[in-house]
């Protein structure tokens, strides 16, 4: 356990340039959707809001959604993401891929949240902090270390290729790869339970106080 916690560090160590970079540009990703947000005239946000609102009104008139629906295409969803980023991080052309796909993923964070605080203000930040922010907290760390894993892989790749060093081993590099995705997709049940069963159920909870 010592042995992994130390490997686990010296890894960090020794790519925190790379982990930085992915944060800063998923943070990049956030602020540019406050940004588009702000730069929206009135009559495209309130266009946007009326299906907003539409959908508000969907989830409350009709029957609750089982969680289990929620978690199963939750996860779906991250699983796919996730593996678009592991193959991504094979070829060493996906590599500017990775970077687009975090980029958004910040874009779209902060796009909805800004939105959504915009338009309603103090209950849009509620709603925001209830139907949002929970999945993510488990969500963006997964996201930006499997973003990370890629472009160290892809570089490492990358490295082999322009120092003919393609003689090494590369099975233990890859091994190591795929362990961490796949932890990194066992944890993302634990986001996708998150979503179904905790930031659902209080989203249609408010919702219902707001809109009935």
């Amino acid at each position: 356990m010592y042995q992994k916690r130390t490997l686990a560090v010296n890894h960090i160590k020794e790519h925190a340039a790379i982990y930085l970079f992915m944060v800063i540009l998923f943070l990049t990703g956030i602020v540019f959707g406050a940004i588009i947000v702000n730069s929206m005239n009135f009559v495209q946000k309130q266009d946007l809001f009326f299906y907003l609102e539409r959908f508000f009104g969907q989830i409350t008139d009709k029957d609750q959604i089982a969680g289990a629906d929620i978690l199963k295409e939750s996860f779906f969803y991250h699983t796919k993401y996730l593996l678009l980023l592991f193959v991504l991080g094979l070829s060493v052309i996906g590599l500017p891929v990775v970077w687009i796909l975090l980029f958004v993923k910040g874009l779209v964070v902060g796009f909805s949240v800004g939105f959504i605080v915009n338009q309603l203000g103090i209950k849009g930040l509620a709603l925001a902090s209830i139907a949002i922010a929970p999945q993510n907290i488990l969500v963006i760390p997964i996201y930006i270390i499997a973003g990370s894993l890629s472009m160290i892989f892809s570089l490492t790749l990358l490295n082999k290729l322009f120092s003919n060093k393609l003689s090494q081993p590369i099975l233990q590099p890859f091994g190591r790869y795929v362990t961490v995705f796949s932890l990194l997709l066992v944890c993302s049940v634990a986001a996708a339970g998150m979503e179904a069963f905790v930031s659902h159920g209080a989203m249609e909870t408010l919702l219902k106080s707001l809109y009935k």
